[in-house]
C-alpha cells in the first residue's frame, strides 16, 4: 500500500518547546489507526500538525494523493464553544462549507444531504435544538454528522469517545468502521486500550517520541506501555533535555 501520510524527522511544539520529537513513520492509505500514549505524549499535537495549525519545528509531513483541504478533523469537545447560538442543523451544515462557502445557501439536494447525515447519527428531530442544550453524546453525534458531509479522504479524531454513553460509542465506532471499509484513512487519539484492541487494526504509540507503530497486537504490549510511561516521565522531569536538538 502507498503511504497516505509520511512523517520525516518531524518535530512539533509550542514556543519552540518540542512536544513531538523526530518522528519518522508512515500512515498507510486506507488504514484505521489508533494513536495512543500517556498524557502529555504529543498525541493531540500530532493531529494539529497534520491539520496545519502547528508548523513543524523540524522535519516534514508529506501527504500522498490529496491536499490538506481534504482532511476532516474532530477536535476535543473541550475545545468547542457550545455557548455559540447555533442549532444542530447549522452545525451539521458546516460540513458542506467546502462546497457552498461561508454565504452559500442550502438547496433542496444539499438539505437532503444534511438530513441524511443527521439521520445517520440518530439525531432526527434535533435539527432545531441549540447545541448548548445537547448532552455530550448528542453533541458528538452532531459533530460526526458534520464529518460525514465533509466526505474526506483522511479523518482525524481527537478523543472521540470522551464523556459519552456506551450506546453512542458503539454507534460512532460503527461509523468509523464504515469509513475504513470505504477506503478512507482514519486516525483517532484514544485512551481505552480494550477498545483499540477490538476495533483498530493499527496503532501508533507516542511518548513524545515514537515508541512503536504497526499491528495493534504487536504495539499494545506491556513492555511498550511501560516504556512509554518511562519516556514521558523522563521528559516531564527533565524538559530541558527532551527534544534538545529542536530547541
Amino acid at each position: 500500500m502507498t503511504a497516505s501520510v509520511a512523517f520525516q524527522n518531524l518535530t512539533l511544539g509550542y514556543d519552540r518547546h518540542p512536544a513531538v520529537h523526530h518522528l519518522d513513520t508512515e500512515i498507510s492509505e486506507g488504514s484505521l489507526t489508533a494513536i495512543v500514549g500517556p498524557n502529555g505524549a504529543g498525541k493531540s499535537t500530532l493531529l494539529k500538525g497534520m491539520m496545519g495549525s502547528l508548523s513543524p519545528l523540524e522535519g516534514t509531513i508529506d501527504f500522498s494523493g490529496f491536499e490538506r483541504e481534504q482532511i476532516a478533523y474532530l477536535p476535543q469537545q473541550s475545545e468547542i464553544d457550545r455557548s455559540f447560538p447555533i442549532s444542530v442543523l447549522d452545525l451539521v451544515s458546516m460540513g458542506l462549507w467546502h462546497e457552498i462557502g461561508a454565504f452559500g445557501r442550502l438547496g433542496r439536494a444539499r438539505r437532503a444531504q444534511v438530513s441524511d447525515a443527521i439521520a445517520a447519527v440518530g439525531l432526527t428531530g434535533f435539527e432545531k435544538r441549540p447545541i448548548g442544550s445537547l448532552s455530550g453524546g448528542q453533541m458528538q453525534r452532531a459533530l460526526f454528522a458534520r464529518l460525514l458531509l465533509q466526505d474526506a479522504k483522511l479523518v482525524l479524531l481527537d478523543e472521540p469517545f470522551t464523556a459519552i454513553d456506551a450506546k453512542t460509542m458503539r454507534d460512532l465506532v460503527e461509523i468509523i468502521e464504515n469509513w475504513h471499509s470505504e477506503g478512507r484513512t482514519v486516525l483517532a487519539v484514544l485512551h481505552d486500550y480494550e477498545l483499540v484492541g477490538s476495533h483498530f487494526p493499527q496503532t501508533l504509540m507516542l511518548a513524545r517520541e515514537l515508541v512503536a507503530h504497526g499491528a495493534t497486537k504487536t504495539v499494545l504490549t506491556a513492555e511498550n506501555r511501560f516504556r512509554a510511561r518511562q519516556m514521558c516521565e523522563a521528559c516531564n522531569s527533565t524538559p530541558h533535555i527532551c527534544g534538545k536538538s529542536a530547541a
